[in-house]
């Protein structure tokens, strides 16, 4: 209660006129996954504290960078570092800015001309890298785990901490010489360290990841899909800044205008496996160049699919299960659209004739780069005997499948076939069975496989 004669006078004070109130105070953010956009939405500021529990707070420099005013991480060198305070252009995990043209494709003609530069604050002490994170995806992926290459630019580092992987070679970029590193989380993270530091960096997005191309670790039918710049602190952190940052395309002005919002989706063609959905168009003041398709059955939305035709055909659902489906439109800048209004869906009975068949799975545990999903149920809900099932599923980019029992599986173009074995094929009508699987995902990746079939 002390603050509130504090509050009092400042008022009284600025009744009588006596102090100025600014017109756009720059806020200051402790929400660990807090953010707010700059400068109408060109870039993006997030606080990202992803890998501790401790307090992070940084204050926003409205004209272009942020400054960390709290930070009492004390995370294990040998670890993960605490978070990722940042600003960015371009989409992380849906949350995009305006006139990007992001996500770019690494091969398009413009994409040699994408440029980026920083200035940047570092305090006495501390254990810390500061760095650009250069995210690209091999779809035009605004939301999620990108699953390409995480290219990572190491201006300076304190403290014993070293990248992802091991050192693979030294580069000249840039005017100057770096170690590059290689590993691999699920992704290939590549990493280029500056063999003296600096405080900061002007330079074309292509001429490094030139060099990723030439190393094999990245392709040129990827997307850009992001441009941050930041630090990772895994010990103190308070007084990191960045003072200046841009990006641009150095090709002309950026279209910041978005596709007007797709028209509400229908369904036709419902199956106890399959739903095609259709919808109106969306327009651009320059083109569309395709269309996301966004599908939840809890609360969170994922893209399932797209392309630049107004209908999908959504395969592998699940037997009476209701699915929410919402549209969005890209165009050649990257802007996105608003999402369109939702349908609901609910995919028909799995049959009820003989031998019909129906799965039931269970997410057992879960953890930061994995889950075990056990029990798998496969049931005979038909009349007669069963002499073997199958079971397949999608599973969502960047997973891996690394054991599974009581069957036996295969996996192509990103779908799963589970087979019976011969002790558990036969099942009567009205038995069951079940098997079980353990799988790994990106760090921070929260899904777990939906839409499963059985026959």
């Amino acid at each position: 209660m002390r603050h509130a004669h504090i509050f009092l006078i400042i008022g009284a004070l600025l009744s009588m006129g006596l102090f100025a109130v600014p017109a756009q105070a720059a806020p200051v953010i402790c929400e660990k996954y807090g953010s707010t956009s700059i400068q109408s939405n060109r870039y993006i500021v997030q606080n990202n504290v992803w890998g501790a529990s401790t307090a992070q707070c940084i204050d926003v420099n409205q004209s272009g960078g942020f400054t960390v005013t709290q930070s009492a991480h004390n995370n294990s060198t040998s670890g993960a570092p605490a978070g990722y305070p940042s600003i960015y252009a371009g989409c992380h995990y849906a949350n995009c800015t305006t006139g990007s043209n992001l996500p770019m494709q690494a091969s398009a003609s413009g994409f040699a001309a994408l440029r980026s530069s920083v200035s940047m604050t570092y305090p006495g002490s501390g254990t810390y890298n500061a760095s650009y994170d250069l995210w690209f995806d091999p779809t035009p992926r605004t939301d999620g785990q990108n699953t390409g290459a995480e290219l990572m630019i190491w201006l300076n580092r304190a403290g014993s901490i070293q990248p992802i992987g091991s050192q693979v070679g030294t580069a000249n970029l840039a005017g100057s010489t770096w170690q590059v590193w290689f590993g691999n989380v699920g992704w290939n993270v590549i990493s280029y360290v500056r063999t003296s530091p600096t405080t900061s960096l002007d330079f074309t997005i292509d001429t490094f990841y030139s060099d990723v191309v030439s190393r094999g670790y990245g392709q040129r039918s990827w997307y850009l899909t992001s441009v941050q710049a930041g630090f990772e602190p895994w010990i103190g952190g308070t007084g990191l800044a960045v003072n200046s940052f841009s990006y641009g395309t150095g090709g002309g002005p950026a279209d910041p205008t978005p596709p007007s919002t797709p028209g509400t989706p229908t369904a036709s063609n419902v199956t106890s496996s399959s739903a095609t959905l259709t919808w109106a168009a969306s327009t651009d003041n320059v083109g569309v160049t395709g269309y996301d398709v966004m599908r939840a059955t809890g609360d969170t939305f994922t893209r399932v699919g797209g392309g630049s035709a107004t209908s999908y055909t959504d395969t592998g659902l699940s037997p009476s299960t209701a699915y929410r489906y919402r549209i969005r439109a890209r165009d050649a800048a990257g802007n996105v659209s608003p999402d369109s209004a939702t349908v609901t869906v609910t995919t028909q009975p799995g049959g009820g004739g003989g031998g019909s068949c129906a799965v039931t799975p269970t997410t057992q545990t879960a953890w930061n780069n994995g889950y075990v999903i056990q029990p798998v149920t496969v049931a005979n809900r038909g009349t007669s005997a069963m002499n073997g099932w199958t079971v397949t599923f999608p599973l969502p980019s960047g997973h891996t499948i690394t054991g599974i029992w009581n069957a036996t599986y295969t996996v192509s173009g990103g779908t799963v076939t589970v087979r019976s074995l011969a002790h558990n094929g036969n099942l009567a009508a009205g038995a069951s069975t079940s098997f079980g699987y353990q799988a790994t995902r990106p760090t921070g990746n929260t899904q777990v496989p939906s839409g499963y079939t059985c026959a």
